[in-house]
């Protein structure tokens, strides 16, 4: 592994995790003045089908929690093939479709809770909100230490997209009102699992799965995303199987942890950040 200091005073490492797939590539970040904190999982998003380690998701909300005192370790998940939302997918067989970049996270996972000596903190945005999601309920049924809190932006958690007609009421925009309608939303779950059967409950769609035992829980969505059904659905039934939960709505469209630039992502991270502190 070699390491550098980023801009943040950031130690950053790149280093590789044994998974049942082959080789995952992680991306450690570390205060520079490391202390006692729990460490983060963060999983980027990208539609099950896109980003890296080098994504702004992954990079810049994995720099400003480790400049604020937490450690978090990115990872370089496996990815289904790329598909055009205005068309069904091509569901020949591909190595990158569920369960491999699940199996990916959940390998990381278990790794870092072996480095860590006990439990960490897991969370992650849009298609990593599911993946991060997914792994609690994977740890879970393993037996293995359950993360200590999680965290989950602008998250997608269900084969089917719930409704909410004030959602749908308060999206506004040409880009908005397109982005994830429930056609385009089932092709890209359809795309991820690779057949009709597997659109159900589960480790491939947390939502309206068995719940129990899932660690307090910060849902952030963004108020001009479609997706915010999927977000607001998924933290009634967190409630209902009996967990903390807070919700918050940041003022932006959906990704807005892929732009550092903008006040969006302050915002945003400011709660994370105290959340993790809080559950620290």
């Amino acid at each position: 592994m070699s390491g550098h200091t980023g801009p943040d005073v950031v130690v950053v490492d790149d280093g590789v995790v044994a998974g049942r797939g082959g080789e995952i590539p992680v991306r450690d970040y570390r205060p520079a003045s490391p202390a006692a904190r729990t460490a983060l999982l963060w999983v980027h998003g990208g539609g099950f089908t896109s980003g890296g380690l080098d994504q702004q998701e992954s990079d810049a909300p994995a720099r400003f929690l480790a400049a604020a005192g937490t450690p978090v370790r990115t990872v370089d998940y496996r990815l289904a093939p790329r598909a055009l939302p205005w068309r069904d997918p091509d569901l020949t067989p591909h190595p990158g479709r569920y369960p491999a970049g699940l199996d990916d996270v959940v390998d990381v996972a278990r790794a870092l809770i072996e480095a860590s000596g006990g439990p960490i903190a897991i969370g992650g945005g849009s298609a990593g909100a599911n993946l991060a999601a997914a792994t609690v309920l994977r740890l879970r049924d393993e037996g293995l230490p359950l993360p200590r809190s999680a965290v989950l932006a602008y998250g997608t958690f269900h084969a089917v997209l719930p409704e909410d007609e004030q959602v749908e009421s308060e999206l506004s925009g040409i880009l908005a009102k397109w982005a994830f309608n429930p056609t385009m939303t089932r092709r890209m779950n359809l795309n991820y699992v690779g057949e009709p059967g597997a659109l159900a409950p589960g480790y491939p769609f947390p939502g309206g799965a068995d719940l129990r035992d899932f660690p307090p829980t910060l849902l952030v969505d963004a108020r001009n995303d479609r997706l915010r059904k999927s977000g607001h659905t998924f933290a009634a039934e967190l409630r209902a199987a009996g967990s903390e939960v807070r919700e918050t709505v940041v003022e932006a469209q959906h990704g807005f942890l892929n732009k550092p630039r903008k006040p969006a992502f302050a915002t945003g991270m400011r709660d994370i950040a105290a959340w993790l502190t809080a559950h620290d």
